[in-house]
């Protein structure tokens, strides 16, 4: 019950920001509860795969994976343009702690100097930032490749 309880309150505190940053943007209100679901679906899917020892590169290019797919489906269903969804969904998947790390250990380099310890620190967040930041792309892209490609002809 308690893990229960714990998916709940992830799932309650990513739509947040998936709402507000769709509100940022104008989303229709009718497109607002669907952003709500895609930022929660995709933050519980990243949590639970972490859960089970998934590194967080891979479990956020599944769950923004999951997400394209939720969304192509919801744009086609409503006839809304499927980065209505996308944008906001994936908004709780974004990589602020690594960034924001990398961003400190530049600064203490340049007011402190450089070490060996604050170049590994500040490579190791970095490109942790840069590999979730693609994940999330390739995972939103791949759905619309496979799906509108499959039904098309190839000329």
């Amino acid at each position: 019950m308690e893990i229960l309880t714990q998916y709940l309150i992830n799932a309650l505190f990513s739509a947040i920001p998936a709402v507000g940053f769709a509100m940022v943007f104008n989303v229709p209100r009718s497109a607002l509860i669907f952003c709500a679901f895609g930022g929660a679906i995709g933050y519980s899917t990243r949590f639970a795969l972490m859960e089970f020892n998934v590194p967080i590169e891979l479990a956020t290019f599944l769950a923004s994976t999951l997400v394209g797919i939720v969304a192509l489906y919801w744009s086609r269903k409503y006839i809304v343009p499927r980065p209505v969804y996308t944008i906001a969904s994936i908004i709780p998947l974004l990589p602020g702690t690594y960034a924001f790390t990398a961003i400190i250990n530049l600064l203490q380099m340049n007011a402190q100097g450089v070490s060996p310890e604050l170049i590994t620190m500040f490579i190791d967040n970095g490109l942790k930032a840069v590999i979730i930041l693609s994940a999330i792309g390739f995972g939103l892209a791949l759905p619309s490749l496979f799906l509108m490609r499959y039904n098309r002809p190839i000329i």
